[in-house]
């Protein structure tokens, strides 16, 4: 079973496309005449040209929007298309998910005739600079330390990228991990953990004892004093970066 056929049930409803997370996809993307999304899920940052989606979970794929890119089950690491398919192949927030993510950025370079985009973050970066798993919740920063492919080792696997910062707006509207650094209060919402794999799949058992403490924080003013900086920030970068790779 794909791991988002469990976590993914209500997935549409907190993980929307951010318009300006979108913008800096489709400039590296740039003007291609034909793109893969691979890892697509419900295809929320699927660009103009995209021509085949590529995912593993059903209930991903049911998710789809009317009018989307035609889709088809399947994994990274064995994708149906011949050599040289398309100009460009993106995998965005979903290497973490791979069960080989050396064989699956050989596929990607095996069908991009053009460009490699790979949205990802810095592990190191994202601990360091991320207080809701630094302070609160490590046990789900350890279980990403076992899954989170360094990004100097997936610029290696692409043959060399160009890295590209993505700062995480303040009032994100796309639910990833990050997404609400500046509203503390939405990571009390099972609703919104059940979109972050990052906080669904360790478990609400593991995740309680911090959570517990973080309610506890905002409840005193303890968060707000402590975090007092990032509340005049527009944006904040926690270590989410774009891999572009021109073959």
């Amino acid at each position: 079973m794909a791991v988002y056929d469990v976590l993914g049930v209500a997935y549409a409803r907190t993980r929307r496309a951010d318009p300006r997370v979108a913008a800096r996809i489709r400039g590296a993307v740039g003007e291609v005449g034909g793109v893969i999304n691979v890892g697509a899920g419900s295809g929320s940052y699927e660009t103009a040209g995209t021509v085949l989606a590529v995912e593993p979970s059903r209930v991903m794929l049911a998710q789809r929007p009317v009018g989307a890119a035609p889709a088809v089950q399947a994994v990274a690491e064995r994708l149906p298309v011949r050599d040289g398919a398309v100009d460009t192949v993106m995998a965005l927030l979903t290497v973490h998910h791979w069960s080989d993510p050396a064989a699956g950025i050989a596929e990607l370079r095996r069908v991009a005739r053009r460009r490699v985009v790979v949205l990802t973050w810095d592990q190191r970066v994202f601990r360091e600079r991320f207080w809701l798993v630094r302070d609160y919740l490590p046990e789900a920063a350890a279980f990403d330390d076992a899954r989170a492919t360094p990004v100097d080792r997936l610029c290696e696997l692409l043959g060399g990228a160009r890295q590209e910062v993505v700062p995480v707006p303040h009032d994100c509207v796309d639910g990833f991990a990050a997404a609400y650094w500046r509203r503390p209060h939405a990571y009390l919402d099972p609703r919104v953990r059940a979109g972050v794999s990052l906080l669904a799949q360790p478990g609400e058992e593991i995740l309680a004892p911090g959570l517990a403490r973080l309610a506890e924080d905002l409840a005193t003013g303890r968060w707000h004093t402590r975090h007092a900086g990032l509340l005049t920030l527009d944006a904040l970068d926690v270590g989410y970066r774009l891999l572009v790779a021109d073959q």
